[in-house]
């Protein structure tokens, strides 16, 4: 099918036909319907494994088309899709060996699913890039030994890994008794429904929404792996030693690669969730009549407070767009020429997640106080909001995002460089905070730099895009 599609429109509207079905689908559906309803998808060869990079375009444009079905659905699926598309097969992608990228289309044909194994239960959304789990290079069997060495090294909220067929395992290499850092591993975590020999796992439980998704922990424990199981486009084993095919390119940058890409389409789907949420509520109030004096038409829409915060959202959703965009732009041209982001993307990127997330909750949640009981009513969209929840922690949790911003900008000012009036201001006064021991001034003004580091690169960015 994809060979037939010849532009992004023409991509869109078949994308669109080809999951046009999932409105009918019901958020309680089971584990088995959702995962099947992906394996169709992969079979159909709609979107391709390999389109994150040779047709970024279309891998953006998916998840922002499921993205609209979220209100209705919940996050399950969409958590599902990108965990497959982006996590799992865009790391085979960004990490893999010819011959393991080329492994791709044949999972994709036999419609085989992946999980993505990295995070671990004392190393969560809060802890920055931990893992525990260690791969242990045996020269004498030529196989690598992944081991959970506790149950800290657990990997834990493994979406999809009570389905998976595969699975990019996340471990730290240890090669003649060095520590090498994470590494990924691509594994068959089932053959014929049977799980491999060493692996343990259970589900993680009942969720507040998405419970069509499955989230396990996974447990490791002698489990040997083949020699062809690194992923080793940057880097491989031989004899008893580790070797980089390519100075300067180090794996673990490119496993960050993947998390750039999932920010950005989390932002985007962030947006995509509140704009729905607000258009369904709209055709709802435009048609819902209110009493007024003298016998005056009214609707709720028409109602002082709704109709202002109706506008508020437009204008500020209409400016982040133009932002995501633009991030959306120049983060495809790093796809298809297979190039880091530069600082300047990278750190747009994790303003983009920021943003979307925390200006999604607070209209929505705005919204739900202006609509009375239509808020309560299920179909409404108003009980799939821990969406945005759920795009608040994934891929970077929002907190930590931040902190790193105003870390390197403190670090720069320190140094030395150009550091915009507002921001050396909250450079001074954390380094001074720091200085007499205040930790809790030093903890808000962080937060209050990062805050104005978001806003001066959104307002930059959309406005570069305006200019296009």
């Amino acid at each position: 099918m994809a060979a037939t599609i010849a532009t992004q429109a023409e991509f869109e509207a078949e994308f669109g036909r080809h999951i046009s079905d999932m409105r009918s689908l019901s958020p309680n559906m089971s584990y088995a319907q959702s995962v099947d309803r992906l394996r169709q998808m992969l079979r159909s060869g709609i979107l391709r494994h390999t389109d994150i990079e040779r047709n970024p375009q279309r891998f953006l444009a998916a998840h922002r088309l499921l993205a609209e079905l979220a209100t209705r659905l919940g996050p399950g699926f969409w958590i599902r899709f990108t965990v497959h598309f982006n996590l799992f097969a865009g790391t085979v992608m960004a990490l893999g060996s010819p011959e393991q990228v080329a492994l791709l289309d044949k999972f994709q044909s036999e419609g085989k699913v992946g999980c993505f194994g990295l995070t671990e239960a004392f190393a969560g959304v809060n802890s920055g890039m931990i893992v525990n789990t260690t791969a242990t290079w045996s020269p004498e069997k030529q196989m690598f030994l992944i081991q959970c060495p506790d149950r800290g090294a657990y990997k834990n909220w493994i979406s999809q890994g009570l389905v998976a067929d595969m699975c990019v395992v996340m471990a730290t290499l240890h090669v003649g008794g060095k520590s090498l850092g994470p590494h990924a591993f691509l594994m068959e975590l089932r053959k014929g429904g049977k799980l491999a020999d060493g692996v343990t796992m259970g589900d993680m439980g009942a969720k507040s929404v998405g419970n069509d998704l499955d989230n396990a922990w996974i447990c490791f424990e002698n489990v040997w792996l083949p020699k062809d199981s690194l992923l080793s486009r940057y880097s491989y084993v031989e004899g008893n030693e580790h070797h980089l095919r390519q100075k300067g390119i180090r794996t673990i940058d490119m496993i960050g690669q993947r998390l750039y890409t999932g920010r950005a389409v989390i932002s985007r789907a962030a947006v995509v969730f509140t704009r729905t949420l607000y258009a369904n509520t709209r055709a709802y109030t435009d048609g819902k009549k209110c009493w007024a004096p003298k016998g005056a038409e009214l609707t709720l829409s028409g109602v002082p407070q709704l109709r202002a915060l109706f506008g508020e959202a437009d204008a500020s959703l209409s400016h982040l767009e133009r932002f995501i965009g633009e991030v959306e732009r120049r983060l495809a041209d790093c796809l298809a020429s297979h190039t880091m982001p530069p600082a300047d993307l990278v750190e747009a990127i994790a303003a983009a997640k920021v943003k979307s997330v925390e200006l999604g909750i607070e209209l929505c949640c705005r919204l739900k106080q202006e609509v009375g009981s239509y808020a309560l009513m299920a179909g409404s969209g108003f009980e799939q909001i821990d969406f945005l929840q759920c795009c608040k922690f994934a891929e970077g949790d929002s907190r930590i995002l931040m902190l790193k911003m105003s870390r390197d900008r403190v670090r720069a000012f320190q140094q030395g460089a150009a550091v915009p009036a507002a921001e050396a201001d909250c450079c001074r006064r954390i380094l001074e905070a720091a200085e007499k021991g205040d930790a809790m001034r030093e903890h808000e003004i962080v937060y209050e730099l990062a805050a104005n580091i978001i806003s001066r690169t959104v307002d930059g960015f959309a406005g570069a895009a305006a200019k296009l």
